[in-house]
Order: structure tokens, then sequence, then C-alpha cells
């Protein structure tokens, strides 16, 4: 137990310069009583007993409890008491060794307080520098966001109202661009000053302040050893040989050893121990790119064709200047020691000051130079990202000048039947559009390879991609005679260009040295969008609308979900993720998929259709006929759906009435898995976007762990639900206040003529420690044996 790992909180800090702030005021009463002593030797019958009684008088004794110094100086100051005749014998020899030694030790602790708090002023304002450098480049990434909001909306407005032509529009769109790419480089700054000030902040608080406080503990230790040597001296020439007070003089020198300078700081720390300075946290305000439509991204570099110059020639000169640093760490240039005093080495800061210095500039441009590399790096084979998003245009005309004027850097675009290039749709390698996530997911091994399409500013682009030292993709490229081709010979289909890199063995491009050895074929659940016939539209999605379709083939009606167009890819993904989670899931209460389309645009999740509609609808319209005996039967399919997919590790994290369906003969299915994780236990680390609230267990909204036994607070809601007929949980409270109340040990009553038993079990499911709740077996059994009896 030491400074340097007890006592680095303010608190502590504070606590430091108050003890600091005693021991010089003490210091002051020693010297002050021994020059009255001095000089009180021929007045000592008289003046003895105020002298020992002042003596006593510690300033600021609550700062000091504990001290050995100051019991040490009490018991002395009594002994002091007894001898005051044979004080007169010593006078000089105390005023000329003690007194003396005592001022210079109270300078040199003066002069150390006065150090340290230099020393712990300096780091702070360390700290609040780097915090204020990433509050002015958020202040200044807000500024040119706002910039690039207000430019884009002129350019909408000005492209709308001249007709697509004229300086005007030029003019405009040149400022917007602008505004873009300022926005884009602000972006690459505040990442880069994230990681960095991180590393700096991290060596001030795990190097720097320890250090600082490790000499501070010697200082003080040393100071008590000077301390000590004071009290022996007074001990010294307070020596006299009678019996009498030689007994005294034995008393002082047991008071005087019991000063232990490595314990004089046991209790002090004790009392004022904290525990160690927590790290300043830099986090990316996800807030400044919520409205860059996908394009910018927390916390990671975005390289495309308004930055890659610039990241090109930042990172030239971060590593010049890193190379200047790291040559000044192996040749340190340091001031020649001029005084060897210990005591003042021991406060001296500056080299480690320095070295500090170095070490974090060092920190900090290697982390930026290792960003850049990698985000150069991660480019791969495929077309630089384009750097603007004028996505807009393609919705507002399909001029071929505005295409020649907007679109990105390949030519290549391909008819997916026709024009010499085959039907493509007809081989099983091809994959449509299915999202480069799901792609990368299906490629395993070296050498796997598949097909797809991607759309870029309207453009269609067929692209190849291979696992190969990690995942490559390489656009299609078409000459100006119609055929295709990568770096070698042209074919005039992509199906014999593909096949001519299969069976030949030869790499793709020279560069990346990718050999195509193992075609990746489609899922037995990847339909053809053409076989589904979209009927009518009977609800919309989190990503976009919801159709009663009719499979070609057998004319079964199903449920299609679809995707809208304009989505970015990691959304696309987000939503084939619950097609992804239900075709592993068979079960009579879970919504079955019969497939998914990505063939072509729009993506779909094909799925039965369940007639009856979400389960809150169907509570709300038959309030008036629902019985008890059906409410029952509600919660016995829905546990069942549950006990499911807790055997399958399934967290489906939004378990409501909504999100449940009803079909035929009134069964009730699990439905909506587009918040779902296939984990025994998931972390959200994304903030608190889109979760319900209401639904939710604490644990999940105050730290964002997810297990199947959250699900259980949640069917305790929609048990709630069942019996309330649609009733809307915590009525009349807003989020925050439902979680407060939760928090403090409030649960809902239980809704009119429920039975005791289930209101037992909602209160079992809504225990807030979550090991204390029934796992959905339990609950199954429970409820299956209350519907029985209720029969």
């Amino acid at each position: 137990m030491g400074f340097s790992t007890s006592l680095q909180g303010q608190s502590s800090h504070e606590a430091l310069l108050a003890r600091q702030d005693a021991e010089i005021k003490l210091l002051e009463t020693m010297r002050r009583c021994l020059t009255i002593k001095v000089k009180s030797d021929r007045e000592y019958a008289t003046t003895i007993s105020s002298l020992t009684m002042q003596g006593k008088k510690i300033e600021r004794n609550e700062d000091l409890v504990g001290s050995l110094v100051v019991q040490s100086w009490r018991d002395i100051m009594d002994s002091i008491d007894q001898t005051a005749k044979l004080i007169k014998q010593q006078a000089d020899s105390i005023e000329a060794i003690v007194v003396e030694h005592i001022t210079t030790l109270y300078s040199e602790r003066r002069r150390a307080r006065k150090i340290y708090q230099e020393e712990q002023t300096w780091l702070n304002n360390q700290f609040q520098q780097l915090t204020d450098d990433v509050a002015r480049k958020k202040l200044e990434y807000q500024k040119n966001l706002e910039m690039y909001k207000l430019m884009r909306s002129r350019f909408e407005e000005h492209y709308v109202k001249s007709g697509r032509v004229g300086r005007k529009l030029d003019e405009v769109r040149e400022k917007y661009q602008k505004a873009c790419r300022k926005l884009h480089l602000t972006h690459n700054e505040y990442v880069l000053l994230l990681g960095a000030v991180t590393e700096c902040e991290h060596d001030l608080r795990t190097c720097y302040l320890p250090s600082l406080l490790h000499r501070q503990q010697a200082i003080h230790q040393e100071f008590i050893t000077s301390w000590k040597t004071i009290l022996q001296d007074i001990v010294k020439y307070s020596d006299f040989t009678t019996d009498k007070f030689q007994e005294i003089h034995r008393r002082m020198q047991k008071a005087v050893d019991s000063v232990k300078p490595v314990e004089e700081y046991r209790d002090f720390i004790g009392k004022h121990r904290t525990r160690p300075a927590s790290p300043i946290r830099f986090i990316f305000d996800e807030n400044l790119v919520d409205d860059t439509s996908g394009k910018l991204l927390p916390n990671k570099l975005t390289v495309d064709n308004l930055t890659i110059d610039w990241l090109r020639n930042r990172l030239t000169e971060l590593e010049t200047s890193l190379k200047a640093t790291q040559q000044n760490r192996q040749n340190p240039q340091y001031p020649s020691e001029n005084n060897s005093d210990s005591k003042i080495s021991i406060l001296d800061y500056s080299r480690e000051r320095e070295e500090l210095r170095l070490r974090c500039q060092e920190k900090r441009l290697q982390r930026q130079v290792d960003v850049i590399r990698a985000a150069l790096n991660e480019l791969g084979c495929e077309e630089l990202p384009l750097g603007y998003d004028l996505s807009m245009e393609s919705s507002f005309t399909d001029s071929p000048s505005i295409s020649k004027a907007f679109r990105g850097i390949s030519h290549l675009t391909t008819n997916q039947k026709g024009n010499g290039n085959g039907d493509l749709m007809e081989e099983e390698w091809f994959h449509g559009v299915l999202p480069r996530e799901e792609v990368v997911r299906l490629l395993v091994t070296e050498g796997d390879f598949l097909v797809r399409e991607t759309t870029r500013n309207d453009e269609c682009q067929i692209v190849l991609s291979v696992c190969w030292d990690g995942h490559k993709h390489f656009i299609v490229q078409t000459t100006p005679e119609g055929h295709y081709r990568f770096e070698g010979p042209t074919f005039p289909s992509i199906q014999e260009l593909i096949r001519h890199q299969w069976l030949s063995g030869l790499p793709v491009t020279s560069r990346s040295g990718a050999i195509l050895k193992t075609p990746i074929l489609r899922e037995r659940w990847e339909l053809n969008n053409d076989d589904v016939i979209l009927l009518e539209k009977i609800g919309r999605g989190n990503f976009g609308d919801v159709y009663k379709a009719q499979l070609k083939t057998c004319k079964t009606e199903v449920a299609v979900k679809t995707c809208k167009v304009t989505l970015p890819d990691e959304q696309k993904r987000k939503f084939l993720q619950e097609g992804r989670i239900l075709k592993q899931y068979d079960h009579p209460n879970i919504v079955k998929l019969i497939g998914i389309c990505v063939q072509k645009q729009p993506i779909m999740i094909v799925m039965e259709l369940v007639p009856g509609g979400s389960l809150l609808t169907y509570l709300r319209k038959n309030a008036s006929t629902i019985t008890q005996q059906e409410q029952l039967r509600m919660c016995k399919d829905a546990a069942a759906g549950m006990r499911y997919l807790e055997s399958k590790y399934c967290i489906h994290r939004d378990l409501a009435a909504r999100n449940c369906l009803v079909g035929y003969e009134s069964i009730v299915k699990i439905s909506d898995f587009g918040m779902s994780r296939e984990e025994e236990e998931y972390i959200v680390s994304d903030g608190m976007k889109q979760i319900p609230i209401k639904w939710t267990a604490p644990e999940a909204l105050n730290f964002g762990k997810y297990t199947s036994l959250c699900d259980v607070w949640s069917y305790g809601i929609l048990m709630w639900e069942i019996f309330s007929k649609g009733g809307n949980p915590y009525s009349g409270m807003s989020n925050s206040q439902a979680r407060e109340k939760i928090d403090a040990g409030y649960r809902m009553p239980a809704p009119e003529n429920t039975p005791d038993e289930i209101y037992r079990l909602m209160l079992r499911c809504w225990e807030y420690e979550p090991e204390k709740r029934p796992h959905f077996d339990q609950i199954f059994t429970v409820v299956e044996t209350l519907s029985q009896a209720y029969l």
C-alpha cells in the first residue's frame, strides 16, 4: 500500500497537500517552541508550563491523526516539562544545531510541496489539453457537417430548379463537393486524434502519475528521516546522567524510536485512500455521422476519392515525424547535472517529463501511422469508393449526361440477360445482389469464390468475390467491343470468363495472386425473385414494406418482407440476419422461413403467411370475447416457442405481443427476429437505439448484457399484455420513469381477472436478479399445468 497505487484520486491529492501543510505548520511550531525554550533557560521556572502547553497545541491536528511524529513530539514535551532546570546547559547546542536543522527542513519541506503542486497542476493541464483538443476537433466536425448539409440542400434545390444544367448548378455542385471533401478530411482528423490522445492519456495516467506519487512518498519518508534526526538531537542535548533524568531520557528515546518513516503515513493512506485514476475516455460522437448516409463510419477512416491523396501525404508526414521522434528518444539531450544533492534530484522531474513527452509523441504518431496504413491496406482490389453522396441524382433522372458526370471509376455495366452475357441467373455460383457482408460469410476456405451484382451510383457492376489472403473483390471489366475480362484475355460472356479463370488455375490479377478453386453455390434457401408474385401490401417493417404474396410454383400464399433498395449494405446485412436465423428453426410456435430472394433488388425474406396478424391487434380487436382459457393457451404457445429458442441458444431480445402472430385455430407464433442473437450471452455496444425499454430486463438496459433470462423478463410483460387484452405496459409513464421505478422495486399490478398463479409467475419473471428468474422449460411446465386445470 503506497502513494503510487493508493493516492491517485483528486481527493487524495488534496489530502496530501493538506498533510504537507500540516507538517509545515508542525515544523513552525517545533522551531518556535525550541527558540522559546533556548530563550527561556533563565526563566524556565515561570515559563515551562506555558511552553509545553503551546508545544502540544498542534495546528491542523485533524490532518495528523495517527502520526507517530505527533505522538513522539507530545511525549518529548512531557519530558521537557520534567527536566526544565537542566535545559539551560544545553541551550547553546540546541540553538546552534537543532533550530537551524529545523529551519533548513522547513524550507525544504515548503519547496517540496511547491514542486509537487506544480507537477500536479501540469498533469491536470495535460489531461485538460487532451480533452480540449478532442472538443475543438469535434466542434470543427460539427461545423463542417452543418456546411455539408447546407451545400447538399442547395445543390438539390438548384438541381431541380435549373433542369440539371447551367453555370449556377456547376457552382453549387463545386461548393457541395468542397464541403464534402472538408467533412471527410475533418472526420479522418477526428478519428486519428481520438486514437492519439488515448495513447497519451494512458501514459500520463499509468506512467507519469504513479512515478510522481512514488517519488513523493520517497521524499516524505526522507523528510521523516531528517525529522527523526532532529528529534534525536533534541534528546541528545537533553541527556543527563542522574538516575532520575536517565529514566526521563529513556522515555523520550522510546517516544522517538516509535517514529518509523515507512509507517508514518500508513493511517493517512488508509483514511484517504482512493481508487487509481480513471482513464479519460475519448469516444467518437456517433451523432456526427448520422446524416452522412453511411458514408462516414465511427472510428473508421474514410478511404475514397476525396481523401486518398490526403491520406497518403499525411502518412508521409507522420512517418517523417515519427522517425525524428524515435531518434530523439534514442539520443536524448539533457542539461548537465550540477547539483548532486539527493533531495534536489528526487524533486527534479524534468528528465522524466521530457522522456514522457517523447514517448507520448512517439505513440501518438505511431498510432496514426498504423491506422492510416491499415485503412490503405484494406482498400483491397475493388474500385475506390465514391467520397460524396450524389445518389439522389439517380432518383431525379436517368439522363446519360448525369451518368457520365457522376458515376464511379469503373465503366462496367452488364445486363444479367442478353447482350452476349448469357443468363447469369442460371449459374448456381451467381448469387445476385447478396450484400458483401453475406458474401464474406459464405467464403471460408482459400479459393472459394462466387459472383454477385452490386450497384453504385445507379450503375450495375458484376463482382467476382474470392477468399484469398482475406477476401478480395474483383469488378468484371468490359471492353469497347462488349467483351469481359480481368487482366488476361477477353471473353464474350461472363460465364466463359469465370470458367476460364476457374479451370486455368491462373490468378485473377498478378498483384492479388487469387486463384479460383471451389465455386460456392446458392443455398437452397435462395429463391428467384421472379418466383414470388407480390399481391398486396399488408404492413411496414424496419427495413421496408411487408406484402401478401404467392409462390408461382405451388400457388402457396406467403408473407414477404422487402428491403429498400436505397439502404446501405450494412442495413441489408441486418435485414438478412433474420432469415439466416429462421432457416435453422422448425417449431409450430415459431414462424417458418420459406426462403430468401437475393437474385435482384429488392432483397426479400419469404415466410409462411400467418392470417391472424399480430397478437397485439388480435387481443385488442377481440377483447370482449377472449376467454381466460384462450389467454392461458396463448401463454402456453409463446412459452413453447421460447423454450425451443432457449434450447438453440437464441436470444430474441424483442419478445412482445406486437412481435407474435396469430395463426389458424388461434395458435401463437413467435416472429420478428431482427434483433435476435445466436449466443448464450450477448453484450450490446452500440447504445440504446431501437431498444424496447418497457419490455427489456434491467441488466440489459443498465449494462447491455443479454441472456435468455432477459427474454424471460420480456415474457412476463407479454403475459401481462395477454391478460390485459392488449394494454400498454406501465401506462402513463415515460420510458425513463418506468426504468427508475423498476430499479426502485416497482412491479405492475395484475390485470383484472388474472389467475393468482399467473401473476405469481409474472413476478418471478420480473425478479431483478436474473439468476432468480425461471427458465422457459420451467415456465412452460407451469403454464401447461394451469392450462389443463382451467379446461
